[in-house]
């Protein structure tokens, strides 16, 4: 069977985009950010007659939001941490006590990718030579665990809550410069929801599911949540 890779004759543009950890923070950050302080400023605008008391409300539950989830973010970070290094403590021990145990692992992952008896036998005995190299090897294959960065855990709280902050400050940005709520909540309900188009948009380019889709379904939650929430107000104000 061939297993090489065939290339095509002519160059191409790959056209995948790769996500990473930064990414994906900015992309939970903002996507709370949009959301959140716009459907609170759409029910605070059904209820109240000042802007002012919009933009103290929302500033406050942007300030919240980002600390809760940046606060998130960072316990998800340790949390990733912490099981890396437990699950590296429990291999090193098991390379130390369990040796033939290991070794028949390790064959059973070349067995696996199809390699002969005799290739596994030494293809085990070269890699178990160097302890650490072992142990790296049974971590990312047999385990499927990649090392984190240590400064993960701040980083993406970092990441997170400021993507919450400048998420959360579009929807309230019209607020700042008019005085009647209704006003604020027409411009922001259209900058905003422009805002979760091109976001849900550039999302779902980097998630590899249909882009226009996604734009139109982030946008209309958004849109759904901002209408709930004004509605509601509504209800109860009557």
């Amino acid at each position: 069977m061939d297993t090489h890779l065939h290339h095509d004759p002519l160059p191409h543009d790959e056209k995948h985009l790769k996500s990473s950890d930064a990414l994906r923070d900015i992309v939970i950050g903002m996507s709370d950010g949009l959301t959140v302080p716009f459907a609170l400023a759409a029910g605070l605008s059904g209820a109240v007659n000042s802007t002012s008391i919009i933009v103290i409300a929302g500033i406050a539950e942007v300030a919240a939001g980002s600390i809760a989830m940046g606060l998130g973010g960072y316990l998800a970070g340790k949390t990733e941490q912490d099981h890396y290094n437990s699950e590296l403590k429990r291999e090193y021990y098991e390379v130390e006590h369990l040796h033939h145990r290991e070794i028949e692992e390790t064959k059973e992952f070349f067995a696996g990718i199809g390699l002969s008896e005799e290739l596994q036998v030494k293809a085990t005995e070269e890699i178990a030579r160097d302890k650490k190299q072992w142990v790296d090897f049974m971590m990312k294959y047999e385990l499927g665990l990649e090392k984190p960065d240590p400064k993960r855990a701040t980083k993406s709280a970092l990441n997170i809550g400021l993507s919450y902050v400048a998420g959360g400050l579009v929807p309230l940005s019209p607020y700042f410069f008019v005085s009647s709520p209704v006003e604020g909540l027409k411009i922001s309900a259209v900058v905003t929801l422009l805002c979760l188009f091109i976001f849900g948009y550039f999302k779902s380019r980097i998630t590899g599911v249909n882009a226009w889709q996604g734009a139109l379904r982030v946008m209309l939650i958004g849109a759904v949540a901002a209408t709930a929430a004004f509605g509601i107000a509504k209800l109860f104000e009557g």
